[in-house]
């Protein structure tokens, strides 16, 4: 079976621990142990048996992730080493050769690899941008989804846009699945981490063949627990339970432990707080950047997430101009290329102000030193 290279994972491998500034990240900077834990939980860290964990990770844990979806339960719920395992045992459990997959772009690109690695037909339906927002291309999406879609895949909040599905368009995509019978797969890791309005809606409890896939990596702030989770009808958990016996067996107890902690009550309204001003905050910085350079960017501004999409008027193809930059100012930013959108970069806003700025600056001497 061959798989094609994970080109925006490998990039971000390949540089990102070695630029002076990473605008490459889609969340917000990571939160330390100490702003996680009080004196007494850190004691507690210190006798955690080091041993194989609840290999769908601990009761305790499951029951608070199913707090967050109304009428879910323990047995609706499977934890993963990260949302991204979570996109992989739901994509290899549902699709075999010659299904077809319809996939919102732009996207992480992690369900379109495995989906073509799998022999599964993708047919894309895009988000474009119109009336000052992403929409869905309903004229394309009706044509993706056919009597042969085996899984309608879409990522709300959207990465790399910042855009957000409203109820009527979740409606929309639910009524259509519900026509076809396919399964809805719903990657949901930015909610919660909304800039402006309230939090995004859930595909979960519109219709029967939903599966949400989260974690707490983005909205969190904590990627390195590598902790993630599907949501989904329990004989399906049952079924992803077995693949995941096949990769990673299970959640580690540290991380296992420390996500519990995390969506505790008020531990995960403030974490949620946090990001959303950092979100909030650093977006002010990053729109006040783009302005200034209004001759050579067009953006919608995000809706969600530490992440937007930016057009530019440059004569460079975009993998070529992040690797200008990068080699010129040591500034690491995403090129459109790995979302299949050339001409766009995608910058990350989620670290610290200062840090952000900085950044920034060093682009702006960039572009005056370069111009067009």
């Amino acid at each position: 079976m061959y798989v094609e290279p994970f080109e925006m994972e490998r990039f971000q491998s390949l540089w990102e621990n070695v630029v002076d500034y990473n605008l490459s990240e889609s969340g917000v900077h990571p939160l330390q142990l100490y702003e996680l834990l009080t004196m007494e939980e850190l004691n507690d860290v210190a006798t955690i048996h080091l041993g194989y964990n609840q290999t769908n990770g601990a009761e305790e844990l499951r029951a608070k992730i199913a707090n967050l979806y109304q009428g879910a339960a323990v047995p609706n719920i499977l934890v993963t080493t990260g949302s991204s395992e979570a996109n992989f045992l739901t994509t290899w459990n549902l699709i075999e050769p010659g299904d077809e997959l319809a996939l919102m772009l732009p996207n992480y690109m992690q369900i379109w690899g495995i989906a073509n690695a799998l022999g599964a037909k993708v047919q894309p339906f895009h988000l474009i941008p119109k009336g000052g927002r992403w929409q869905i291309d309903w004229q394309e999406f009706e044509q993706a989804v056919t009597s042969k879609t085996k899984l309608i895949a879409v990522c709300n909040p959207n990465n790399p846009t910042g855009a957000q599905l409203n109820s009527d368009e979740i409606e929309k995509i639910c009524n259509k699945a519900a026509e076809v019978g396919a399964w809805i797969l719903s990657d949901e890791v930015y909610r919660g981490a909304e800039r402006v309005g309230d939090t995004t809606p859930t595909f979960w409890g519109n219709y029967e063949k939903v599966i949400v896939i989260c974690g707490l990596s983005k909205a969190y702030g904590l990627p390195g627990l590598r902790i993630g989770w599907i949501a989904a009808p329990p004989d399906l958990i049952e079924k992803l339970w077995s693949y995941h016996d096949y990769t990673t067996i299970c959640p580690n107890p540290l991380s296992d432990y420390l996500a519990r902690i995390a969506l505790s009550s008020p531990n995960r309204e403030k974490i949620l707080e946090r990001t959303q001003k950092i979100i909030k905050e650093n977006f002010q910085i990053l729109e006040d950047w783009i302005n200034s350079h209004n001759d050579l960017f067009e953006y919608i501004p995000p809706i969600a997430g530490a992440i937007t999409i930016v057009k530019y008027n440059l004569n460079l193809k975009s993998l070529e101009l992040v690797t200008r930059l990068r080699k010129a100012t040591s500034v690491l930013l995403v090129p459109g290329e790995h979302f299949l959108m050339e001409n766009y970069l995608r910058f990350g806003f989620g670290s610290p102000s200062d840090y952000l700025q900085e950044a920034l600056d060093r682009i702006s001497a960039f572009i005056a030193e370069n111009g067009k």
